[in-house]
């Protein structure tokens, strides 16, 4: 059994370990937490499992990781503290251990890092023996390993679109809805998902893995952004009221350019209610979400994924998509020398040995 370390119990904390739970391989050493109204609470209640594990949390992360455990899940967020979550990394690296995280982004595609970033990591692997694989869901699997997949049933590829659409108002991260996404500001706030540059240092990456297993060449990476103002008050089940003449969507593309020409494209979607930008693309069944890949070729391939969690919410499921990519990689990673990974140098494998395992 591989000593398995969960750090953080927010939206995709409380899926891992969910999902180290299940895993017949691992077992779950400790769970870390920030938060003090957490600390001393067990990690089945956290995690919404409904009976304990007989795992207590702990806001003490130098003892967790004194403890020398074989993996850590860091679920903890890095969107507003890159520096912080990049520095516990490090340490839990350093402490020789399998580090798996969707929280640095500019880690996916760790060979097109700035080089002080990734030089930091290589450090650390070459101190403690430990190794880091950075993945999710978008970024993450819905722009690596399905649309490669899916490009290899073709005979002719012209173009590859990844899609998320999704309406946040069900996300549970108001304040990131609210002011990174910018949902519900006026239309001259700039938001900080949205910036300049900010899109292609999230997403660039994914562009680049799959133009690199795809073996062409980008020119350039472009960003594309658009936005829609509500055009009437709407009221929301989890955020309140959103005011007429706020943002109520935003669409944007990372495109990466071969010959001339958009041909990989990571496109989101992004709704506060669904009579915003009724013609944009929406989910095909009318739901609160969903990730698409559509192959532009011969033959033409479209496939689209709904997951669904915790009481039957598509963000929910989409995060347990994310933690179970990264928690599944444990065991491979466990066996592989010490090292920097990408999605494609860990395989996405079958759930060997869970098929009608009883879990929640």
């Amino acid at each position: 059994m591989t000593s398995t370390v969960v750090w953080g119990t927010g939206n995709v904390g409380r899926a891992a370990i969910r999902a180290v739970e299940a895993h017949p391989d691992l077992s779950l050493a400790a769970v870390v937490v920030h938060s003090p109204d957490k600390a001393g609470r067990d990690a089945g209640e956290l995690a919404g499992l409904g009976r304990d594990l007989g795992v207590t949390a702990t806001d003490d992360a130098a003892a967790v990781l004194a403890a020398r455990p074989r993996a850590v899940v860091y679920a903890a967020s890095g969107d507003l503290r890159p520096d912080d979550a990049l520095a516990d990394v490090l340490r839990a690296v350093r402490a020789g251990a399998v580090v798996v995280t969707p929280s640095l982004y500019a880690l996916y595609d760790h060979r097109g890092a700035p080089p002080e970033l990734r030089d930091q990591v290589l450090a650390a692997v070459a101190e403690g023996g430990g190794s880091l694989f950075a993945s999710g869901i978008d970024p993450g699997w819905g722009n690596d390993l399905l649309p490669l997949l899916l490009s290899g049933l073709g005979s002719v590829v012209d173009a590859i679109r990844c899609q998320e659409i999704f309406d946040y108002s069900g996300y549970d991260r108001p304040d990131a809805v609210r002011y990174m996404v910018g949902m519900g500001q006026p239309m001259d706030y700039e938001p900080p998902m949205i910036a300049p540059t900010v899109p292609s240092m999230v997403w660039g990456g994914q562009v680049r893995l799959m133009a690199r297993a795809l073996g062409v060449t980008l020119e350039e990476i472009r960003e594309v952004v658009e936005r829609r103002a509500l055009d009437r008050t709407v009221t929301t089940a989890g955020m309140g009221d959103f005011e007429a003449g706020t943002q109520g969507a935003v669409r944007f593309e990372v495109q990466g350019i071969v010959e001339g020409e958009p041909r990989i494209v990571i496109e989101h979607v992004t709704r506060i209610h669904p009579a915003c930008a009724p013609d944009w693309p929406l989910p095909p069944d009318g739901g609160d979400g969903a990730h698409r890949v559509i192959v532009e070729g011969r033959p033409r391939i479209e496939v689209t994924i709904e997951a669904t969690d915790e009481g039957g919410s598509r963000s929910a499921g989409g995060n347990a998509t994310a933690a179970g990519r990264l928690v599944n990689a444990i065991d491979w990673l466990a066996t592989a020398p010490p090292g920097l990974y990408d999605a494609l140098d860990v395989p996405l494998r079958p759930a060997s040995g869970r098929l009608g395992r009883k879990n929640a």
